[in-house]
């Protein structure tokens, strides 16, 4: 049974159950196996070699979803091709892929969690009450050691943005 970790973070104020272990910086990173479509799957080793920060949200369809993963996708032009930009959220495959053509975001690779959470459980952001992912954003080296973590405290509020990027830019040097 994984383990559940109670009042940890919040919705509207409202506390909220994540479920899977804390993860920190230094930890390897957990594989995933996460769909690109609905019939293509994506895991960590598809990305190997690369340096990847992994943008967490519950759903693109939602404000500061939209905010973020548009911001990573403006930061990404400048982070070469060392680097990937995950974008993870509970949102089928085909409504991510109708969101970033509507809003053109083209440089993020999106994953979809929404089979069975797998990703949410392996890096403890998967939300007991909502079966969505917390936000948060992590930062993996080429060896897939975290080097930064971020889950928020409350679901609705914005992650430091220039904390991940300076994070893969100190990988880059």
């Amino acid at each position: 049974m994984a383990q559940e970790r109670a009042n940890v973070a919040t919705f509207k104020g409202n506390p909220i159950t994540l479920i899977g272990p804390e993860l920190n910086v230094g930890d390897t990173a957990p594989d995933f196996r996460l769909n690109k479509n609905l019939l293509e799957e994506a895991t960590l080793q598809d990305y190997a070699g690369k340096i990847k920060l992994i943008s967490v949200v519950p759903s693109l369809d939602t404000g500061v979803c939209d905010a973020q993963t548009r911001r990573f996708n403006q930061e990404a032009a400048g982070l070469g091709e060392d680097v990937v930009i995950l974008t993870v959220s509970a949102d089928l495959p085909f409504a991510q892929a109708r969101w970033c053509g509507a809003a053109g975001v083209d440089r993020v690779v999106t994953l979809s969690d929404y089979k069975d959470n797998s990703f949410g459980k392996a890096y403890g952001v998967l939300i007991k009450e909502f079966a969505l992912d917390m936000r948060a954003v992590f930062v993996l080296d080429k060896d897939n050691k975290i080097q930064y973590v971020e889950v928020l405290k409350e679901m609705t509020e914005h992650p430091d943005y220039e904390k991940p990027v300076a994070a893969v830019k100190a990988l880059l040097s």
